[in-house]
């Protein structure tokens, strides 16, 4: 790796070092199902937001949850203590578009239709709740 390189990789760990974020990568549902997920719990604080997830009927809540406790396990890492009921919250949460499978099928007359197997990335990112912070 170059110099400006490295230079510009530490600065964005040493930016990075106060955020505490979780990715999940190439989930194979579409991005729009996982979007709903996604918008529930945006803002919410991440105990309450455990409770949402573990009894949503969504299929892609399952994966949410898990990135969820992802991120408070992160959170816990850095900070080195055990987090507490009413601390953390969903700072951010969005959902991006992964590379997508195409595959044929069979369709009469000796065509083919195109099928698409959407997938998806999400980035959750905590953080504190403090007294001058009330309105998230």
């Amino acid at each position: 790796m170059g110099k400006r390189k490295r230079e510009s990789a530490n600065k964005i760990k040493e930016a990075r070092k106060d955020q505490f974020f979780a990715k999940l990568k190439n989930v194979p549902s579409s991005p729009r199902k996982m979007r709903l997920v996604a918008d529930m719990v945006r803002g919410v604080e991440a105990f309450k937001a455990l409770g949402l997830l573990h009894f949503s009927n969504k299929h892609a809540a399952a994966d949410v949850e898990k990135l969820l406790k992802s991120a408070i396990s992160n959170w816990e890492q850095k900070n080195g203590r055990k987090a507490e009921s009413g601390e953390l919250y969903i700072k951010t949460i969005f959902v991006d578009p992964a590379p997508m499978l195409k595959r044929l099928r069979p369709a009469p007359q000796g065509r083919g239709y195109r099928i698409r197997k959407r997938s998806n990335h999400v980035t959750m990112f905590l953080d504190t709740i403090n007294k001058d912070n009330q309105d998230a």
